[in-house]
């Protein structure tokens, strides 16, 4: 129940880093069903991973299962522990605080879900993108582009992020000006709550 956009997103800005390779991790390398209705195929096992560069932990519905899930906590933790960057995408922060991966740290989530932050000894921000030392953490689902972006600048220096920027023509126009609940209003926010 993954958010493909979660992991997709910033796969494509990541595998850009050059001299990179990108891995999609999970307990096998049987399809994963997203909540979009088709399934990804993981490329290597938790017990085939034991260390990355770059941790980088997208959510989606099933977040709350992932976080109860003692085997995937303690390959995070092992994992997160070396990684150079240990980062998330939407509600991806709340299973990296799951996995006491973030205390003491700033962090952001999906709006609906950023104050949970808390329980796991973080401290919530409401922005897009939030660096915190080796912490990085993204939004909702597309803020996941922008924190990768953020992210090869961090590494690869700004002009080359701008240039991954341009190869992708990432220049967001959307439609509707309603991707925030304070652009949005009240009444919408509620709207999506019942949902």
């Amino acid at each position: 129940n993954v958010t493909q956009l979660d992991l997709t997103g910033p796969a494509q800005v990541l595998s850009r880093l050059g001299d990179a390779r990108v891995d999609v991790v999970w307990k096998t390398r049987d399809p994963v069903q997203t909540d979009s209705g088709f399934a990804l195929l993981p490329t290597a096992t938790l017990d085939e991973v034991r260390q990355a560069d770059i941790l980088c932990v997208p959510a989606g519905f099933g977040c709350t299962d992932v976080m109860q899930d003692g085997d995937v906590l303690a390959w995070l933790r092992h994992v997160g522990c070396e990684a150079q960057w240990v980062t998330s995408v939407c509600t991806g922060s709340i299973i990296l605080g799951a996995a006491s991966l973030l205390q003491g740290y700033r962090a952001t989530s999906h709006w609906a879900w950023r104050d949970y932050l808390r329980l796991f000894g973080a401290e919530p921000v409401p922005d897009r993108v939030v660096f915190d030392r080796n912490r990085v953490t993204g939004g909702g689902v597309t803020a996941g582009i922008d924190f990768a972006l953020a992210l090869t600048a961090a590494i690869r220096g700004e002009e080359y992020a701008r240039a991954i920027q341009l190869g992708l023509e990432y220049d967001p126009s959307p439609p509707f000006d309603s991707g925030t609940p304070e652009k949005a209003g009240p009444e919408l926010v509620a709207k999506v709550h019942e949902r």
